[in-house]
């Protein structure tokens, strides 16, 4: 008789990012182990995972984990694959009679590192930490990277985008349909981690156009302000979907970005980056992944804050009201070298 396909949950709740870091335990897991996976996830994340040719289905929720426990419990997991590891996570283990295996999230060590300023987190990638669960399982890092997958209907049309956006202007319009152009991340979850619109239209002014503003719907006022500004900048913020946003990263010449999702996909897209960093840091774990060392992200970060990290996630303001963090960013600098890659 054959040997019995292993079947596998994978629970990573949200949000972009971190989903996407979770796409080589996803790609271990289908060729290194020959397992059939499941993922779990929320709703407004579905289409990330759906687009994954490594994944065979897909759960989500809304808010509770019992929308789903029933149909879980029917497909007799082998082994559940924890990567989000919180309240939720919990639920799922305790419901489901299956073996099942978390990762590390180094909260304690994150603490000392935000409140104290002692340094004991290890030098390890997040996807490092995501990789141990399912060693047991004889998973490992394949060297590959980071997958993101665009469907096909949500490629977007340069050209199409070029005549809209530079109706009157013939060079801009050519820039743009060949894909010499840079992508300008405006957006994050969390103000401290992201720069005001003043330092951003700063910003905006020195790189060579056209530039693409990229973000969410609610991202989409501070995008006009800066469109409104700078003559050649493109507001996309709202515009297209999440698929959509990646695909504009893809055709381009490269990528500024703060430490957020579109940076994720950025390193699973293999483009080159500069990433600008706020109040969060490299050490966290959470920079760009790049197993094979091409040195593609650039990271601009304001040394010598004794302030810095003031969390491991973000907040609303500064704590300290001066945001020296962004406001001492070299932009001149960050400027030059992303205008090298055109």
């Amino acid at each position: 008789m054959a040997d019995k396909k292993l079947k596998v949950l994978i629970v990573r709740f949200s949000s972009i990012g971190d989903i996407v870091l979770t796409t080589p335990v996803i790609r271990g897991l289908k060729q290194q182990a020959g397992a059939e996976v499941h993922f779990l996830t929320k709703k407004a994340f579905r289409s990330l995972v759906d687009a994954n040719p490594f994944v065979d289905r897909v759960f989500t929720i809304d808010k509770r984990v019992g929308e789903v426990l029933s149909d879980l419990r029917r497909e007799k997991y082998d082994h559940i694959i924890d990567l989000h590891r919180n309240l939720r996570s919990g639920q799922v283990k305790r419901g489901l009679s299956a073996k099942h295996h978390s990762f590390d999230k180094l909260n304690l060590a994150k603490w000392l590192r935000v409140n104290l300023k002692l340094d004991r987190l290890p030098d390890l990638h997040i996807v490092d930490r995501y990789l141990e669960p399912v060693r047991v399982l004889g998973v490992g890092a394949d060297g590959a990277g980071l997958d993101y997958f665009i469907p096909e209907a949500e490629q977007v049309d340069l050209k199409g985008l070029a005549r809209r956006a530079f109706p009157d202007d013939g060079h801009w319009r050519s820039q743009l349909q060949s894909g010499a152009y840079l992508g300008l991340v405006i957006g994050a979850a969390h103000a401290t981690k992201r720069m005001p619109p003043d330092l951003l239209i700063e910003l905006a002014g020195q790189l060579p156009k056209p530039l693409l503003l990229l973000g969410g719907p609610g991202d989409r006022e501070v995008g006009e302000r800066i469109a409104g500004a700078i003559p050649g900048v493109v507001n996309t913020c709202g515009d297209f979907s999440l698929h959509g946003s990646a695909s504009l990263i893809d055709q381009g010449a490269g990528l500024i970005t703060h430490d957020t999702g579109l940076m994720h996909i950025g390193a699973a897209l293999d483009k080159r980056m500069v990433v600008v960093w706020g109040n969060t840091i490299p050490e966290f774990g959470m920079y760009p992944y790049d197993p094979a060392g091409t040195g593609k992200a650039v990271s601009f970060e304001v040394d010598g804050l004794s302030c810095r990290p003031c969390s491991k996630i973000g907040y609303q303001t500064c704590p300290k009201g001066h945001f020296a963090c962004m406001r001492k960013q070299p932009l001149a600098q960050i400027a030059r070298v992303a205008g090298s890659w055109l």
